[in-house]
């Protein structure tokens, strides 16, 4: 018997980990790293949808829309027309925010429970105007008091493309005529 126990004791053999232990020394941190950077931002849009006609018994509600071209932001109503026309700066490129978010506050205040806002950008128009757009239209900054205050406008934001200018004069015309 004494053999038989002498063939099962046999030395542990000791796991090597070191070079598993070196990978996640690296792999680790790296994770970490690449973690914060993959950080999304996400912005819900609502479409508007296929069968979205009004009633003719509803009463007519605002339809607000902005259209945004290369060198101007128009500010609209989808039934009565153009409203205001921000141009933008020829010296710096950039548009006045405070005219656009000054109209946009009024019309809030005579419209304090709409939230919906469409978009309509021509072809020409960069990612990056449409996302200050985007901005500007859904909050703007109030100074009351001697404090900053955000004020929520429009934070339902549709996007769409623009009619070209031929149609839109068609629309225009069209809609003048049933206004009489």
């Amino acid at each position: 018997m004494k053999r038989i126990r002498k063939n099962r004791m046999q030395e542990t053999v000791e796991l090597n980990i070191t070079a598993f232990l070196n990978l996640m020394v690296i792999l680790v941190p790296f994770l970490l790293i690449t973690a914060v950077f993959s950080r999304m931002t996400v912005l819900e849009l609502n479409l508007p949808s296929l069968d979205a006609k009004q009633k003719e018994n509803e009463e007519i509600k605002l339809q607000l829309q902005v259209r945004i071209t290369e060198n101007s932001l128009i500010i609209q109503d989808a039934i009565l027309g153009q409203m205001k026309e921000v141009a933008r700066n020829p010296e710096s490129g950039e548009f006045n925010w405070n005219i656009f978010a000054d109209v946009l506050i009024e019309i809030k205040t005579r419209f304090p429970q709409e939230k919906n806002i469409s978009l309509l950008m021509d072809p020409a128009v960069k990612y990056r105007t449409m996302i200050e757009v985007m901005d500007h239209v859904r909050y703007a900054e109030v100074v009351q008091v001697a404090t900053l205050e955000l004020v929520e406008l429009f934070p339902n934001v549709s996007i769409g493309d623009a009619p070209k200018e031929e149609q839109a004069g068609e629309v225009d015309a069209a809609v003048t005529e049933e206004a009489k």
